[in-house]
This record gives structure tokens, sequence and C-alpha cells, in this order.
């Protein structure tokens, strides 16, 4: 069931939604959480609302948008979910309309809780948080059960006032909730959409009012997203009747050249492969007898001589003077002497 609790702060949204978040097993979705985590976190967008809040006005409608969108993208909101604290305007219930339009999830109910302005004043004086899960309590009519434990810590709750949780900041918190946020009555009263409940009294009654509501409006089965437009085709031209060809005259027939019988071809190849053979077994055969020839003839030529030196050659020359007997002398008669 897609739900938004509309009301002036204090009125009691916080504390309905946690205690429908366990009947309907549906998610809260507060922007006010949503901005006080990105404070604590220290981002960028947690810095520049910070002095915003402080202040009890209200952040940008593009920052809030953004963060509503992201948070509707998860999957724990498929089967409803509880808008608390948004929209708080007229523009912001325009783009809140359109998103939901696109995603198929349409709202079932629109609430607003009603609370004399006296009795708001002591509500948002006695409200306290708790710093570790920031679950909402009032000192006042909603205090911690006897024996209750924080869920994340398992100890009792750190309870603090936020800064905008004072007498001096409520008067401008109400003037500007009934400048911007009291016109969406109107808004969703148009669409069929509003339902008015008694938030003063006791949590249980209050709890009890909420519930028959919602019985009686029941969920509204989810809308299909917009289709797409189909393209609108472009009308051709009506088809022209097909004229038949014209068929092509035959040619006269000619008589091709007869071909050659296979058997020549193949005996004229044979003839000159055998040709070739024998043309390079004779090469063959006279190149061998080359070589021997030139093999033989390199066999027959004798060993060379070594070579002599000039000093060499004199000095075999001399020994064989010295071991040469000498020459006999003619004599006169014609005869040799011999040399003693």
């Amino acid at each position: 069931m897609r739900i938004v609790l509309l009301g002036p702060p204090g009125s009691g949204k916080g504390t309905q939604s946690q205690r429908l978040i366990k009947s309907h097993g549906i998610p809260q979705i507060s922007t006010g959480d949503l901005l006080r985590a990105a404070v604590a976190a220290h981002s960028k967008l947690g810095i520049a609302a910070k002095s915003v809040m402080d202040a009890g006005k209200l952040v940008d409608d593009a920052i809030v948008l953004g963060m509503i969108q992201e948070r509707l993208a998860l999957p724990d909101v498929a089967n409803g979910f509880i808008l608390d604290g948004f929209p708080r305007n007229l523009s912001q219930a325009a783009a809140l309309e359109g998103l939901l339009q696109e995603l198929g999830q349409p709202l079932d109910v629109v609430v607003l809780m009603q609370v004399d302005n006296q009795e708001l004043v002591r509500r948002i004086g006695g409200r306290r948080t708790c710093r570790n899960c920031g679950r909402v309590f009032n000192v006042f009519t909603s205090p911690p059960a006897a024996g209750e434990t924080c869920p994340k810590t398992g100890g009792e709750h750190d309870l603090f006032q936020r800064p905008d949780d004072n007498e001096a900041t409520v008067a401008d918190r109400l003037k500007v909730y009934d400048e911007k946020t009291s016109p969406l009555a109107d808004f969703y009263d148009a669409r069929g959409l509003l339902r008015k409940i008694n938030a003063e009294g006791d949590l249980d009654v209050v709890t009890s009012r909420l519930e028959a509501v919602l019985a009686a409006t029941g969920p509204k089965p989810a809308a299909r997203p917009a289709a797409a437009k189909p393209r609108a085709r472009k009308k051709m031209p009506a088809r022209q009747p097909r004229v038949p060809a014209a068929k092509p005259v035959a040619k006269p027939a000619t008589k091709r050249p007869a071909k050659r019988p296979v058997r020549k071809a193949a005996a004229k190849k044979s003839t000159l492969k055998s040709t070739l053979q024998s043309a390079l077994n004779s090469a063959l055969k006279s190149a061998r007898k080359l070589v021997k020839k030139a093999a033989k003839k390199a066999a027959r030529k004798p060993a060379p001589r070594r070579a002599v030196t000039r000093a060499k050659k004199s000095a075999l020359r001399v020994k064989a003077k010295g071991t040469r007997k000498a020459p006999a002398r003619k004599q006169a008669t014609g005869k040799v002497r011999r040399h003693r």
C-alpha cells in the first residue's frame, strides 16, 4: 500500500509510521531521516542542508526530489511505502505524481493528521530522538517503554533533542507549514485521495483511526507504465502492375569446330617426354666421363717440389765443391796427370 501522511510538525506522523511498518511490512521514507543521515556522514548534501535544517526551514526541492527518486528505486518498496514529511509543497506533489506514474506505482491514500496548535507546541517540546537507531520518542505522549533496549546497541536509548525541536523555532515551522504544505490538502482532495483523522488523544486510539481509514480505502492495482506510442508508418505508393518482360530472340545455332581426338595429343605428349628424358641421360653420361678424366689427370702430376732458398742453395754448392775430386791437368802429351 502506498501512503502519504500529511500534518504539521508534531502531529505524530513519525510515530504512526513506525506502527504501520510493523502492521503492514512496508518501509517508511522520511526526507528528514535521509537528510540527517547525510549530515552525520558529512557529505556535501549534509553540509549544505545542516544550516537550513537548524533554522527550521525547508531544503531545496531539487535536492529532496533527487533523494526520493533514489529511494523509490530500491527493491524494498515494491509492495508499498509510507511517505512521511514529503511532499511539502505543490511543486513537490506534482513532481512526485509524475514520478510515480512513470514507475507504475500511484498513491493509494493521503491521510491528513489534524492537531491543535497548542498541542503541537507541547509535543514538539517533548520530542526526543535516539542517537543510535534514529527512533523518535516523546516524553509526554510516547516515552520509551520500561525495559526497552535500542536495537543497535542493545542498551538504553541515547536520547537527545534536535535543534529544531525547541519552542523558539516552533512558530517559524508552523508558519512555513501553513503557507506551503497546507495547500496540499486541496491538491489531493481534488484527486479523491485525501482522508482526514483526529490525531489527538491516546496513541492506540489514533492508530485505530488510521487503520480504519486504510482498511476502507484498500490498495489500488499498480498501473502499468505508459507504453510508447507506435511510430506512424509512412504511406507507400500503390504498386503498379508488373509488365512481363519480352523474351529474348533465340540466336541461330552455329557449328562448333570438331575437337581433336584425345589419343593423338596423349601420344605426342609421351613422345616429347621420352625425348627429354633421353637428352638428360646423355648429358649426365658425358658429365660423368669428364669428371673421371679430370680425376685421372690430377693423379698423374708429380708431387710439388719444396721451395729452396738462395742461402740453402749456396751452402749445398760449397759442400759439393769440398767433396768433389780435383780435375786432372792435361799434359803436353795429352795425358792427364793425377794430382797428388
